[in-house]
């Protein structure tokens, strides 16, 4: 590849990208516990899901992560902020508001997930990526000065 083409104007989402792109951040926004199901029209048998705490393969294993989110969360809420494609990758951009069960404590995490679709519009790899140090385990009573620490030793300015 050279240095034109990686900088050559992406191809254009397929109508089925832009429309499961689309459904699938419909779907985060008004996720519950009784609609978990909905997920299954919307990823592939195969989905890879990838997250900070977590990297599984199928539709069952994918509702799994979101009813241990429901377990540990109150109340927790996606609000998609912005949407980019190249071709057959889609990129979100979101906030996840929640409260802590176990901590007591109120949570805002920013993030952007990573799309790649099937042909047919339905998501086949969702990868979220996100500030774990940062958002969450600095926040963390007992084991926060850890990740400051570092932050700060090995930080530029």
């Amino acid at each position: 590849m050279t240095e034109a083409d990686r900088f050559a104007e992406p191809p254009p989402p397929s109508a089925e990208v832009l429309a499961g792109a689309a459904r699938y951040a419909r779907l985060f926004e008004t996720l519950t516990p009784e609609s978990l199901g909905d997920l299954d029209a919307a990823v592939t048998d195969d989905i890879h899901f990838v997250d900070p705490f977590n990297d599984v393969t199928g539709r069952a294993a994918l509702r799994r992560v979101f009813q241990a989110m429901y377990r540990d969360l109150e109340a927790p809420r996606f609000t998609v902020t912005h949407r980019a494609f190249d071709g057959d990758v889609g990129f979100l951009r979101w906030t996840l508001t929640a409260r802590v069960k176990a901590l007591r404590a109120d949570w805002h995490i920013v993030g952007m997930t990573e799309l790649r679709f099937a042909p047919d519009g339905r998501v086949r790899e969702h990868i979220d990526h996100w500030d774990a140090a940062g958002q969450l385990y600095e926040r963390l009573p007992v084991l926060g000065w850890v990740p400051r620490l570092l932050r700060r030793k090995l930080g530029h300015g």
